[in-house]
């Protein structure tokens, strides 16, 4: 029985994040309220109040489940060279695909510019712990001026994505953005380094 309920909760708690997703793309957080959205999923209002206490509630702990997931794909207790670095590219191409709606919504023009600008700092950082050890010491400070630019730049591409509804696959996305990055951040490798990371033919 408590499964059962779980599976509703989850449901429920689905439906609504989906709705406000949908009403997102069309408008602002702060215009939507929750009897427009309880009447976009078809749930009860009391429903709603059995989950969260208000819009903002629901928007920050759905940003908080993204954020979780998001660590879940990007962190590791070791980082893994570069050139293999691949599957945890694509691997968040494909979250972005998984969450398609949410995302749209976030990376629209009504959506948290905070939550992303947060989200870019986290992978900027990450980022940063896996290319040091191919950059010369003296190029440092650029290093981090390159690494910015490569995030903005991926965030853009996946908006790009989005406005041509996903025709790419996860795999071509993550393929085009390790190519770029890596042509943004050569000239800051040390020899040995942009040569071992040349991007193979496929």
């Amino acid at each position: 029985m408590a499964e059962k309920q779980d599976r509703r909760i989850r449901k429920t708690k689905a439906q609504l994040r989906q709705g406000l997703a949908r009403l997102m793309q069309r408008k602002s957080i702060k215009e939507i309220t929750v009897k427009e959205l309880v009447e976009e999923v078809d749930i009860n209002r009391s429903t709603f109040y059995l989950h969260y206490t208000d819009i903002y509630d629901l928007l920050e702990k759905t940003e908080l489940e993204l954020k979780d997931e998001l660590m879940n794909i990007i962190s590791n207790e070791e980082p893994v060279p570069i050139e293999a670095t691949m599957p945890h590219i694509t691997a968040l191409f494909t979250f972005v695909a998984d969450n398609r709606d949410i995302a749209s919504a976030l990376l629209g023009p009504n959506g948290d510019v905070a939550f992303i600008s947060h989200i870019e700092q986290i992978i900027a950082g990450h980022c940063m712990d896996f290319l040091r050890p191919y950059m010369a010491d003296s190029d440092s400070d650029r290093l981090g001026f390159a690494n910015a630019f490569c995030i903005t730049g991926c965030v853009g591409l996946i908006i790009d994505w989005m406005k041509h509804d996903f025709s790419e696959t996860p795999e071509a996305m993550a393929k085009m953005a390790y190519t770029l990055v890596l042509s943004a951040l050569r000239p800051y490798m040390t020899d040995a380094a942009a040569r071992q990371l040349m991007p193979k033919n496929s």
